[in-house]
């Protein structure tokens, strides 16, 4: 399979990053005017972010309707989510328009995380290059990157009983 990664690949990204975690929930499958419009709405401005590496966004990944996303800085992610010449603006104006008399049809949410240096881990086994190993780069998964601890930043834990973690 082309792209697959075999091998145990850990995730490594200079500096302090920004996730993003935003999805929508149907709640009335029967009324599509009101959701499939935000359905659309996501790739596009994932198409613009793409051509636009000054922006700040670093990569996505999409699973259904939830959408994770790595910025490089939240200033970053504000400033385009307040751009009024971006496609987010009137996206989410036209939305809210929408949902004035409707609450309920379609529901939206999102959270942000302000992440250190040095303060994630992450493992890919089998995988193609994603979420933070393609905002950032895949190293293998050896040394002190071997268990999650270790990754994370964390001292190794010492040997015990012929063990160590």
């Amino acid at each position: 399979m082309a792209g697959i990664v075999a091998e145990r690949m850990a995730a490594e990204i200079d500096g302090d990053f920004v996730v993003f975690v935003i999805g929508m929930r149907v709640n009335r499958w029967w009324k599509p005017a009101k959701w499939l419009p935000v359905a659309l709405a996501m790739p596009r401005m994932l198409k613009e972010l793409r051509a636009r590496p000054e922006s700040g966004f670093l990569g996505a990944v999409q699973a259904g309707f939830v959408t994770v996303q790595y910025w490089r800085s939240f200033e970053q992610l504000e400033a385009y989510a307040r751009d009024r010449e971006g496609a987010h603006w009137p996206a989410w104006t036209a939305f809210n328009r929408r949902m004035k008399h409707s609450r309920g049809d379609v529901g939206i949410w999102h959270e942000t995380y302000l992440v250190p240096a040095g303060a994630y881990e992450a493992i890919y086994i089998g995988m193609p290059c994603q979420g933070l190993g393609a905002a950032g780069r895949l190293v293998p998964a050896t040394g002190k990157r071997e268990t999650a601890r270790g990754r994370a930043g964390g001292r190794e834990l010492v040997e015990t009983e012929g063990r160590s973690g």
